[in-house]
């Protein structure tokens, strides 16, 4: 009885052995011939069976099941999830190396579902893909700085500022590396695809002067859009922190300076936006914008003469720079508000009247200022309707009537455009 009994045992064994290689062989099978979508079922049946299967036959039972889940092109997230995870079983078996090509086709697949997301603007989607990618590759930390592009694209912040958190402890610079060599017939630089490409020019003789040129670090914009993250969380005091942080790391960084200045600006703290882009001044004194900026700024802490000492610096540098022309009318015009003032104080006695005629001319002489950077900003901006508007009333008030006239059809025109 008992050798029969131990003869039952082992032909059991032996048959569920032999139906353990069966099913693996079906799934090989299905996926040679490249029905995936059968061998995904036929993994079901083998799945109850890996309890009981041997390290060999189980080792091959993932890789199939691998090569199964992620298919050809395959683009279902919970297909490839499930492919990188039996991959990653693999690492450290006999099949490594077809773990290691798997896993770079699971990320690639991750990759490329990612960049169809991003051209059909389905932002959360592709964030999603290329948070993924990262994960199966960390040495590829661009896979997180393009996600959480991604996510400021859609709109999720907390999500995008989860990522650039992490891309600041992982020191993330991604720069980029240009690869150029000087063109021997025209004497210009040129940039090449690819390394390979450019010493093959380089060994034709076509071109000479190879260099690898390090493209600008990515930090800066990081910390930017850090603070900017915190700032619309109303978070400020970390967006300044974020900002300090970046600043220690790159002092020189124009960039990097323009984004705190940027800051301080959102925030409404004035005296300290000041403080900051009169360093970045020191370091770009050419930049009218800046410059327009500055204006604001100093109109807003009241000091109009500063203001306008900017803005006439702005379109020194760029004569079509309308608001700027503009806001120096705006100055000019804030004069009136004390003599509109002071007219309508006044009484009816004949030194009043003889007052009143002298006020009324004073005005007229404030509206006459303002009219040529009126003018010049609807010439740099002809569309600028608030400019034609604003010139149109003082026309009037001027007593121009032809000029009055033609502007009036000019902001009707504006007017039936909008």
């Amino acid at each position: 009885m008992k050798s029969k009994l131990f003869l039952a045992i082992a032909l059991a064994a032996t048959s569920m052995a032999f139906a353990q290689k069966k099913e693996v062989k079906a799934i090989e099978k299905a996926i040679k011939s490249g029905s995936y979508t059968e061998a995904k079922t036929l993994l079901g049946a083998a799945e109850a069976l890996t309890a009981n299967m041997d390290e060999k036959t189980k080792e091959k039972f993932m890789l199939l099941k691998a090569q199964a889940y992620l298919g050809v092109d395959n683009q279902n997230q919970e297909d490839l999830e499930k492919a990188a995870m039996a991959y990653s079983d693999l690492k450290d078996t006999k099949y490594s190396n077809e773990a290691e090509a798997g896993l770079a086709n699971v990320t690639n697949a991750y990759i490329n579902g990612a960049v169809a997301d991003q051209n059909g603007q389905d932002y959360a989607s592709a964030a999603t893909k290329l948070e993924k990618a990262y994960n199966l590759s960390k040495k590829d930390t661009v896979y997180l700085y393009f996600a959480a592009s991604n996510a400021i694209n859609g709109k999720d912040y907390d999500t995008a500022l989860g990522y650039y958190e992490q891309l600041k402890d992982l020191g993330f610079k991604g720069r980029e590396v240009s690869y150029v060599a000087t063109n021997v017939e025209t004497s210009e630089v040129e940039n090449f695809p690819s390394k390979q490409e450019r010493d093959l020019q380089v060994l034709a003789k076509t071109h000479v002067k190879p260099e690898e040129q390090l493209g600008d670090s990515k930090s800066a914009e990081i910390a930017k859009n850090i603070a900017l993250i915190y700032i619309s969380k109303d978070e400020n005091e970390k967006a300044l922190a974020a900002m300090a942080d970046a600043r220690k790391e790159n002092p020189d960084d124009i960039l990097l300076l323009r984004s705190e200045a940027d800051i301080y600006l959102k925030m409404k703290r004035m005296d300290k936006y000041q403080e900051v882009i009169a360093k970045v001044l020191e370091k770009d004194p050419n930049n009218p914008e800046l410059l327009y900026n500055l204006g604001v700024s100093s109109d807003q802490q009241g000091n109009k003469e500063k203001a306008k000492e900017y803005y006439m610096k702005a379109v020194e540098l760029d004569p079509t720079y309308a608001a700027a022309y503009n806001n120096i009318a705006v100055l000019i015009l804030s004069d009136e508000r004390a003599i509109v003032d002071e007219m309508n104080s006044l009484g009816t006695s004949k030194a009043d009247y003889d007052k009143y005629d002298a006020l009324k001319l004073k005005r007229q002489d404030v509206y006459k200022n303002a009219v040529p950077y009126l003018e010049k900003a609807l010439a740099a901006k002809p569309d600028y309707l608030d400019v034609a508007r604003s010139l149109y009333g003082i026309y009037e008030q001027l007593g121009e009537t032809s000029k009055a006239d033609a502007m009036k059809a000019n902001i009707e025109k504006l007017e039936g455009g909008n």
